[in-house]
C-alpha cells in the first residue's frame, strides 16, 4: 500500500539534524520491510497557528510503501522524535 507521512522539524534545527530526522524515518520505513518512493523536502514555511510557541516549521513529504501494521510503528517513532512538531500520515491516492 501507499503511503504518505507529512511531518514538521523544528525550524531552529540545523541542516543537520533535519537531514539526521529525515534519514533516520526513510530508514525506520526499510527496516519495517517498506520502500520510500521519494522525500520531498518543502523547507521553511510559516504554520497557520504556533506549536510549541514556534511560528514557522521545516516541512517534509515522504512518499512510500508499506504494510499497514509498520505504520502504527513509523507514527509512534514520529511522535518520541525530537524536533517534530507534527506528523501526519494519510494512503496515498495515486
Amino acid at each position: 500500500m501507499k503511503y504518505e507521512m507529512l511531518y514538521l522539524i523544528d525550524s531552529s534545527f540545523t541542516d543537520e539534524a533535519k537531514d539526521a530526522i529525515v534519514s533516520k524515518f526513510e530508514e525506520t520505513v526499510a527496516t519495517l520491510g517498506g520502500t520510500v518512493l521519494s522525500t520531498d523536502k518543502w523547507g521553511v514555511k510559516k504554520l497557520a497557528y504556533p506549536i510549541n510557541y514556534k511560528n514557522d516549521a521545516f516541512y517534509v513529504l515522504m512518499t512510500f510503501e508499506a504494510n499497514g501494521d509498520s505504520i502504527k510503528e513509523l507514527d509512534r517513532i514520529a511522535g518520541i522524535t525530537d524536533g517534530i512538531l507534527r506528523r501526519m500520515i494519510t494512503k496515498a491516492v495515486n
